[in-house]
């Protein structure tokens, strides 16, 4: 037998449940007043996230948005996560990256054909007057917008004078509920649309492997639009009674672990490894020069040829440093090497790898409490079939998956949606191999997707129309390359349409005079992008990219590599 048909019969005694409402009762009546959020100021019990999410379900329904599209705009708070649940239940709830500039975020909500927006007060205040779209601050602070506080206060006295249609309206949990754009710009991006039953099948799926209790206390990190970060992040915990905190930015993470203390992190890479950076340094500081192996000794081996009684202390003063209860990390959306993951397990922090895709609702294979592979991403999780398309004679093809928590398609794309689910099953675009235990290994991408450090993916053809809607740019091809520093950074490979240039000049332009009108369209697109999109390499090239017949450039063509 192997390792995977001895998980399957193995797994926590979990309870499933069927929706969003179900889980926030549930939650209320088993943890009634252990802390849900631990917030700057103030904690919110479970008995008090019920209330406040059944008095905003109320006020909305009561204000004519049931069955409407709600966007949900800002930085990761408790209010944006009420709100996500309330817009849910009610409608579909469209979750929108902060990050995009106002443009975007408003040709999402018009093409998700949104009737309200809540969104943190100064993302308001640049948008313009809406006609027909309602505007909601979940800002703490005060503003011109309706803050969605006074909405739960109004909603409360609703709901105690009998208005109690959150109680008994039906939610079908096989509906869409949830819109996610995956990125970009409407003309590129695709729109994923998830139900209830996706997100809690999956929810139930992690909870059998890794034991959620209240014993657990998150940091969020990671921004709530992904569903990593709202399924994994807060759904799956408050369906266990753990209490989560918000971080307050990247740079504040250090600070923030140590007012909260948590005991649960769920991370991308990068900050794991900007964690060993500094726990390395720190080390080669204070370590007798004895023990201070070469530059190029990786931390983990550093730790691991101490002596028993200073890796005892080492590990005790690392946690120490994590704020003193950390024990477990959950990582994922991005490649991590294995080595990163030995080491937090050395220290005594246990950290379990998964893979999934916001159109998996989001995991579909995990490290767990069962079973552990540091090199792999995982086995695929209960109630989910992994197979791989076509393998080559290494066992390597596309990673294609089934199972209730896949997605019920595209948003208005049927032939994109029919193109990625064929034959009953999803076609990540992965390529991967298993191996005889049922371990899952990731070997690279079929799709164009660049992952950018922080987990978050970049889709070249969103910048690659951006350039070329720019006049002075006849073709470009966007890569994802490896910097001085080995990081992903952001390539254009640009063919400048020479004639456009000359109407400027009104000559022939010289090369110097086309380089400084490129250098200024990235510049121009630049300014509009989020840090982790930005076009950090500019090459241009003097021919044309070659083509196929259909005249598709050849992402692999002679001068595209």
């Amino acid at each position: 037998m192997s390792i995977y048909e001895e998980f399957l019969k193995k797994g926590h005694n979990v309870d499933p449940v069927s929706d969003f409402r179900e889980l926030v009762y549930r939650s209320a009546k088993r943890y009634e007043s252990l802390p849900a959020f631990e917030l700057k100021g103030k904690t919110v019990s479970y008995r008090e996230l019920e209330r406040e999410y059944k008095a905003l379900c109320t006020e909305m329904i009561a204000r004519g948005f049931m069955n409407k599209r709600i966007a949900v705009i800002g930085a990761n708070s408790y209010y944006w996560i009420l709100a996500y649940l309330a817009a849910a239940c009610i409608g579909v709830a469209v979750p929108i990256d902060k990050e995009l500039s106002t443009e975007d975020m408003l040709d999402f909500v018009n093409a998700a054909d949104g009737s309200a927006i809540f969104a943190d007060s100064e993302i308001l205040s640049q948008m313009p007057e809406l006609n027909g779209i309602a505007k909601f601050s979940i800002s703490e602070s005060e503003s011109e917008f309706a803050a969605i506080s006074s909405l739960i206060e109004s909603g409360k006295k609703r709901y105690e004078n009998g208005e109690k249609g959150i109680d008994t309206i039906k939610i079908d949990a096989e509906e869409m509920s949830i819109l996610i754009f995956t990125s970009g710009t409407t003309g590129n991006s695709k729109g994923v649309c998830l139900s209830q039953k996706n997100i809690c099948a999956n929810i139930h799926s992690t909870a059998r492997m890794v034991k959620i209790d209240p014993t657990l206390h998150s940091l969020s990190v990671l921004p709530l639009h992904h569903t990593y970060e709202t399924t994994l992040g807060h759904l799956l915990l408050l369906s266990g009674g753990a209490c989560i905190s918000y971080c307050e930015g990247l740079r504040q993470v250090s600070k923030n672990i140590g007012e909260y203390r948590p005991s649960v992190l769920i991370v991308v890479p990068l900050l794991l490894e900007f964690i060993l950076k500094r726990i390395d340094a720190t080390l080669r500081k204070s370590l007798p020069k004895m023990f201070v192996p070469a530059e190029d000794v990786p931390v983990g081996e550093m730790i691991k040829r101490l002596p028993a009684p200073l890796r005892f202390i080492v590990k005790r003063k690392v946690k120490k440093s994590l704020g003193g209860r950390l024990r477990l990390l959950i990582v994922g959306a991005a490649p991590i090497k294995p080595e990163v993951i030995e080491t937090f397990c050395m220290l005594g922090i246990t950290t379990y790898q998964g893979y999934g895709l916001t159109e998996c609702s989001p995991l579909l294979a995990g490290n767990n409490d069962f079973y552990m592979n540091a090199a792999a991403v995982g086995l695929p999780i209960h109630g989910v079939e992994i197979k791989i398309e076509d393998p080559n004679e290494e066992g390597i093809g596309e990673v294609i998956a089934k199972g209730d928590n896949i997605m019920l398609g595209y948003y208005n794309d049927p032939e994109e949606t029919a193109r990625t689910m064929r034959g009953g099953y999803f076609h990540t675009g992965d390529l991967g191999r298993l191996d005889k235990d049922g371990f899952l290994y990731l070997t690279g991408r079929c799709k164009n997707v660049i992952v950018a450090e922080n987990g978050k993916n970049i889709y070249p053809e969103e910048l690659e129309n951006r350039l070329t809607e720019e006049g002075f740019v006849a073709e470009a091809v966007v890569l994802g390359v490896p910097d001085a520093k080995g990081k992903t950074a952001i390539k254009a490979k640009i063919y400048p349409c020479i004639d456009k240039i000359k109407e400027r000049y009104a000559k022939k332009p010289t090369e110097e005079e086309i380089r400084k009108e490129i250098a200024a369209v990235v510049a121009r697109i630049n300014e509009k992008l989020p840090t982790y999109k930005k076009i950090i390499i500019t090459e241009i090239v003097w021919e044309a990219f070659e083509k196929t017949t259909t005249k598709k450039i050849k992402r692999f063509g002679n001068n595209v590599i």
